[in-house]
């Protein structure tokens, strides 16, 4: 053997060493960001179902499990109505491990149905 050759010997075992790590970390950052864009969809889900069963003015309670049923578990869903506009948000903490929590929120508003008939005052 020449002395290159030996010189050369386990060089592909540390360079394995070194890049399976990043690659793991790599494929676990990608898969947390997926969790979170899905956890992040149902934020926008569940903010939307409410806002709409708000808007045909169903009963709060169902409103509310409107909204918690699309929701990912553990989200709080706020209900309000300003005006003629009712404004559901629902906030949810990111999946994963704390160093990585983030808070997901989505708000969306729906005009009443209930106001829909009602003439503007000038």
């Amino acid at each position: 053997m020449r002395s290159s050759e030996v010189a050369d010997r386990g060089s592909v075992t540390a360079e394995a060493a070194v890049a399976l790590p990043a690659l793991v970390v790599f494929a676990m950052a990608l898969v947390w960001a997926l969790m979170a864009a899905s956890a992040q969809i149902q934020c926008v889900d569940a903010a939307r179902a409410g806002a709409r069963a708000a808007a045909r003015s169903e009963p709060l309670a169902a409103t509310l499990a409107a909204a918690r049923s699309a929701a990912p578990s553990g989200a709080s869903v706020t209900l309000g109505r300003t005006g003629d506009l009712w404004r559901v948000r629902v906030e949810a903490k990111a999946p994963g491990p704390g160093a990585l929590a983030l808070t997901l929120s989505a708000e969306a508003a729906a005009f009443a149905e209930d106001a829909a008939g009602q003439e503007v005052a000038s």
